[in-house]
């Protein structure tokens, strides 16, 4: 009928929403691969944030405490003095008869001091007279001087230091000395003291005022005993 108008002039046009393809429209194919290109590109930059953040990221370093250095103290020397006979009033044992078997042999030891307590070096002699066991045959003296302002005895078996140090060149058998008056003692001889008192060491040279202080000496058996000082 000439009246009729195509259905196409009473269709109204549908409103075009952003995003949304029109119905009938076709999708354009470069428009997706570049979405999925941005997506990818987004994604691997998240992750290298990500990343990064986790590498640079403040570390917790343990702290080891080194040991102190060790400092290795010497060991103190041996006291030879501590082997030596200490005679005290419980045990005044000094030697034996078969260690001072040879006339002019000797033995250090120390002589406990009754009066102060201190431990008084000593030296027992055994004389070329007298049997070795009887308290003759023997002589014990304290070594430090009696007035000689500590000076330290000592036992001299070699002539020739007699005569050179002491200036003494006749003696023909062991002799005991004082280094700080150059006096020298016989052990074979006897002096007698104020109060008729016999002591042994007469001096034959210096100036010293007595021979050296006497130790008691005793025999018990097979053993020798310091038993008192003057």
């Amino acid at each position: 009928m000439p009246d009729q108008l195509p259905a196409e002039r009473f269709k109204s046009d549908m409103p075009q929403i952003p995003g949304v393809s029109a119905p009938g429209s076709r999708r354009v194919p470069g428009t997706s691969n570049a979405v999925r290109l941005v997506a990818g590109l987004l994604a691997v930059l998240i992750v290298l944030v990500l990343g990064t953040r986790w590498i640079l990221r403040p570390k917790h370093v343990e702290t080891v405490v080194a040991p102190p250095p060790q400092i290795e103290v010497p060991a103190p020397a041996p006291d030879p003095n501590a082997a030596l006979p200490h005679a005290t009033e419980t045990e005044p044992g000094i030697s034996t008869i078969a260690e001072m078997a040879k006339p002019w042999s000797t033995k250090d030891f120390f002589m406990r001091n009754r009066l102060t307590g201190d431990n008084v070096p000593a030296l027992l002699v055994r004389l070329p007279a007298g049997p070795a066991t009887q308290p003759s045959g023997y002589w014990a003296f304290a070594l430090t001087a009696p007035y000689g302002n500590n000076c330290q005895l000592e036992y001299i078996t070699d002539p020739t230091k007699l005569a050179n140090e002491y200036g003494f060149r006749s003696s023909k058998h062991p002799m005991v000395g004082n280094p700080c008056s150059r006096s020298v003692f016989d052990p074979l001889k006897l002096t007698n003291l104020p109060g008729n008192v016999w002591v042994r060491g007469a001096i034959v040279q210096g100036s010293d005022l007595r021979p050296p202080m006497g130790i008691e000496v005793q025999i018990r058996g097979k053993e020798i005993q310091a038993v008192r000082m003057e």
